[in-house]
């Protein structure tokens, strides 16, 4: 099961935008759109499901799944289960003044 957080994690880690993801797998931006914006596990037609699997595993991506390992080693983020989301950092410091 691919998650929408997994999806846009992983288009992050390939530094790529949605078009481009759409390009390498054969699917429409809209669609890559709609998958991640879902709310959870990625839901849609199994061929595009597949595509776009195959695409991120062509890009060096490996899902791991809740409570699995990582077969490739390496290096890789994981999400450690639901937690609320952190509050978006303000900068302590207020803009320099300008003078005239």
């Amino acid at each position: 099961m691919l998650t929408a957080t997994q999806l846009r994690a992983a288009r992050a880690l390939m530094d790529v935008d949605q078009r481009d993801l759409a390009d390498l797998a054969g699917l429409s931006v809209p669609t890559i759109q709609r998958m991640e914006a879902s709310d959870g596990v990625i839901r849609g037609n199994v061929d595009s499901l597949m595509k776009l699997v195959a695409a991120l595993d062509d890009a060096g991506i490996e899902l791991i799944s809740e409570g699995a390992t990582s077969q490739a080693g390496g290096r890789g983020v994981r999400l450690k289960e639901q937690v609320a989301k952190p509050k978006k950092y303000r900068g302590a410091r207020a803009p320099a003044a300008r003078t005239a």
